[in-house]
């Protein structure tokens, strides 16, 4: 009989490479959030059932029957959204996080749960690379409340021994995303507007999402008695203005990126990860950053014309 996962966030950029993922490896997926699926997609994106639902309690109850694991992608994904809708930002982050715990304690206490937390908790640090024990000072809504679900995680762990694993995701990129830096620079592109916050110099640790959600996968067999947590990222510091410099080059754009040296509130200077603690994982084929804008122009140039 095949495993069970139940994906939230299903029809979101990271759901659907996870949910893909797990299809590949041999389990039943279903899906759950907001979304219309068509047969074609559900099928590329390896779905076998998908209820389009609020995450609650009563939903998780209704559909996520005798799930092995659940990997809670649904919630807010935007640093300047959580800026400018706070109380939002919460309700989607942190309170359905709380439900999905308190279902696992209450209905499905074997469930193992994947969090994807983000670098985000860490805000401003000048001790690089971060470890997972690294200080957390945050900076922004969006990192409150990652740190905010860590905790809770924490607790729950802990307090009631539910099996949580939580991966802190980096810079994620790839086909399907549609919002944050290489969109808005395409999106740019297309504008002739080459102007950009910040000074070029900040640096980010990139990993293509086909390679994270192969990291979702692996982390299921790594649940412990104890809240494990995990940096998710190549380990490689990149400048803003290569990866955009880079991304111009493969897209033929005539012009440079330009910096306008203004700090864009809420993100921090420089992120890069230590990922030792999953060097030993089995993770192979990884793609390479050069081939993954190659791809992502590709497939922007066709959802733009």
């Amino acid at each position: 009989m095949k495993k069970k996962v139940l994906v939230t966030g299903a029809y979101g950029f990271i759901g659907r490479y996870v949910a893909r993922e797990y299809h590949k490896n041999g389990y039943y997926v279903i899906g759950m959030g907001h979304g219309t699926w068509n047969l074609v997609d559900t099928n590329i994106w390896g779905i076998d059932e998908f209820y389009s639902c609020d995450i609650t309690i009563e939903s998780l109850a209704k559909y996520a029957i005798d799930i092995d694991v659940i990997v809670h992608c649904a919630g807010s994904g935007s640093v300047g959204f959580s800026v400018e809708n706070p109380l939002q930002d919460f309700e989607r982050t942190v309170q359905t996080t709380y439900f999905v715990l308190e279902f696992i304690r209450k209905y499905s206490y074997n469930t193992k749960l994947i969090y994807p937390s983000s670098a985000a908790v860490y805000g401003f640090s000048n001790n690089l690379p971060l470890k997972e024990y690294s200080d957390l000072n945050p900076i922004s809504p969006y990192g409150y409340h990652k740190k905010i679900v860590e905790e809770l995680c924490r607790m729950y762990v802990e307090q009631y021994a539910v099996k949580v694993v939580v991966l802190r995701l980096f810079s994620v990129y790839g086909k399907e995303l549609k919002k944050q830096l290489l969109w808005d620079a395409c999106k740019k592109i297309v504008r002739k507007d080459n102007f950009f916050y910040g000074t070029g110099e900040e640096t980010r640790d990139w990993m293509h999402v086909v390679d994270v959600a192969k990291y979702f996968f692996e982390a299921t067999k790594y649940v412990s008695e104890k809240l494990e947590i995990y940096n998710i990222a190549s380990g490689r510091s990149i400048t803003v203005q290569d990866i955009l410099e880079l991304l111009y080059s493969v897209y033929g754009a005539n012009e440079k990126p330009v910096f306008n040296g203004r700090v864009n509130f809420g993100n921090p200077v420089h992120y890069f990860a230590d990922v030792n603690r999953i060097q030993n994982w089995n993770v192979k084929n990884k793609i390479d950053l050069n081939q993954g804008i190659i791809e992502y122009v590709r497939w922007f140039k066709n959802e733009e014309y």
